[in-house]
């Protein structure tokens, strides 16, 4: 893979962003969380190719993949909490035959 290659996908890792910042402008989060899942995306495969990198290619994408990252957590940072429920209360349905809790047990009939 040729700089060329590299230099695309810190790119296409900003394209992202820039998505990611417009669904949060939008207050779109979860459009947001998926701009910015497809950014970890292309800096997963730029870290993947940095053992095979010449020192010239390492210096330019290490420092456009470390701006890249930087603006990354920013966005993320602008994403609310995740919220879900860990407690709740059963309700009784009038047609449960059974106890969902018991084990089932087969009718011998």
């Amino acid at each position: 893979m040729g700089m060329d290659d590299l230099l695309k996908l810190a790119g296409d890792a900003g394209v992202e962003l820039s998505a990611a910042e417009t669904a949060l402008d939008e207050e779109a989060y979860g459009e947001a969380r998926d701009a910015l899942d497809r950014a970890d995306d292309a800096l997963a495969a730029l870290r993947e190719r940095w053992p095979a990198m010449a020192p010239a290619e390492r210096a330019v994408i290490g420092e456009a993949a470390g701006a890249v990252r930087a603006r990354r957590d920013q966005l993320a940072a602008r994403l609310p909490a995740v919220r879900t429920v860990t407690e709740g209360v059963a309700e009784l349905d009038p047609e449960q035959e059974r106890d969902p809790d018991q084990p089932y047990q087969q009718s011998a009939g």
